[in-house]
């Protein structure tokens, strides 16, 4: 007698990857000790139906229109921004953040924003009507066409859906909702999968805009299955302490737009509050007349941003000494420490280093790599930098200081805060212009800038 098909599969938490028996590693993504046992879902037992489907036909690319791709703002130029220039009738958005951090209150301010022009649905698994309620009273005033929904059954979420014809729905969280094709727990990988593929057809059949909520994982990554964020159009994560005031939207992933913006919010009693010049926001209690501290301009996307990189070099207890960079790459932090001792003779290899990049911004770009240094030698020999110099550079490996791009839009920005004194690599300065009150630098190596800083008091 001829076997039936097997109640239960093999999933991987990583990339949802399917099996029939467990395996030690995905071959999928090849991570370890991913595999769980769950149920498979009843559609998929049931195999291939005697039903005839309609069979879709190929549109020549000539004919298709753009009149439907026509964007929507969200009313937070902030996170019009990180999406694109707004939001895009059929997309399906997953908002990722740590607890607490603000994703209901940024989403609940979007749907007040929203509910002026267009019909919006809220949907949670989490809060009842009265907790919901509370939070908005915070935010301000709500129109009539903002709609409350407290169900976690996709069933009856998605003829709601169809019979309310929402523009805009909020699903907080995913990981709260279920399908009755499967008939495992809410929130594992299968239920995660088949929710989100549910909510996909909804957006892209009904036109319909919709946010997703999503937990993230201790290691900072959206809880479920890997394949979420692949079919999903665009990935947001939440980033920031909870217990800080400010919040940043970086997008991950972004098929209507760059994924190089960030948004940079400020939580307030009454909601979020949108930081136009983030940085004026991330400079200020800046000491002054310390060591160790400079002042670099990164790009974040096409956004330039001044911020405070702060350096503490000590002497070592240990027979290994500390390296830790908050902000930053600390491999890349030991690379600049290496050279500086190999082309520059500072005796680093006993000293513990300290970085931090003030603000909670996180950046990874090479062009912070000549503050990164200089603030290592400026803590080192206690040399202060001066307050109204600004730089930027790539450092190599034998020490000399490669260009970057968007020199213009740094300079720029920098001298709108007031910085009279750039420094920037020798290979940008030809055909640059300096605004009116400004002296360019250039420098060629990482040397030279030291002895520019400061002029004969380098040991």
């Amino acid at each position: 007698m001829a076997k039936g098909r097997p109640s239960t599969a093999f999933f991987c938490n990583e990339c949802g990857y399917e099996s029939s028996k467990w395996m030690g590693q995905c071959p999928a993504c090849k991570a370890w000790n991913t595999f769980v046992e769950e149920p498979v879902s009843k559609t998929a037992q049931s195999g291939r139906s005697g039903t005839v489907r309609s069979v879709a036909q190929p549109t020549s690319i000539s004919s298709v229109s753009l009149e439907d791709a026509k964007r929507f703002g969200t009313g937070m130029s902030e996170l019009d921004r990180v999406l694109g220039g707004g939001i895009v009738p059929g997309s399906l958005v997953l908002v990722g953040g740590d607890p607490g951090i603000g994703k209901s209150t940024l989403l609940l301010q979007v749907c007040r924003n929203l509910s002026a022009d267009h019909k919006v649905l809220y949907i949670s698994g989490e809060e009842s009507l009265a907790q919901i309620k509370m939070r908005a009273m915070r935010i301000g005033d709500f129109d009539d066409k903002a709609l409350l929904l407290c169900e976690t059954n996709m069933t009856c979420i998605e003829e709601v859906i169809r019979s309310q014809k929402p523009e805009a729905v909020v699903i907080d969280s995913i990981q709260t909702m279920f399908s009755e094709n499967v008939s495992s727990a809410p929130g594992s990988v299968s239920q995660v999968r088949e929710v989100t593929n549910t909510l996909m057809m909804i957006a892209k059949s009904l036109s319909v805009m919709i946010f997703i909520v999503g937990h993230v994982t201790k290691e900072g990554t959206v809880a479920g299955p890997r394949v979420l964020e692949h079919m999903v159009d665009t990935v947001l994560y939440f980033e920031g302490d909870r217990y800080a005031s400010y919040r940043i939207v970086r997008a991950v992933k972004n098929r209507f737009g760059s994924t190089n913006e960030v948004g940079v919010f400020e939580m307030r009693s009454d909601g979020l509050s949108e930081v136009t010049d983030p940085s004026q926001y991330m400079l200020s209690g800046r000491p002054k007349g310390s060591s160790g501290s400079c002042v670099i301009c990164a790009m974040e996307g096409t956004r330039p941003m001044l911020v405070e990189i702060q350096a503490l070099v000590c002497r070592s207890g240990f027979g290994i000494p500390r390296r830790q960079a908050t902000g930053a790459d600390t491999n890349r932090l030991n690379l600049l420490m290496a050279v500086l001792e190999k082309r520059m003779g500072y005796k680093m290899g006993e000293c513990d280093a300290y970085v931090n990049i003030a603000g909670g911004l996180r950046l990874t770009e090479p062009a912070i790599d000549l503050g990164i240094a200089l603030s290592v030698v400026s803590s080192f020999c206690n040399i202060v930098i001066p307050e109204d110099m600004a730089m930027f550079g790539e450092v190599g490996l034998s020490g000399e200081i490669r260009s970057v791009t968007l020199a213009a839009n740094r300079i720029a920005e920098a001298a709108k805060l007031g910085f009279t004194r750039i420094m920037i690599p020798a290979g940008n300065a030809s055909n640059l212009e300096a605004p009116k009150g400004v002296k360019i630098i250039p420098v060629e190596t990482l040397s030279d800038a030291v002895d520019r800083v400061d002029q004969g008091t380098v040991p």
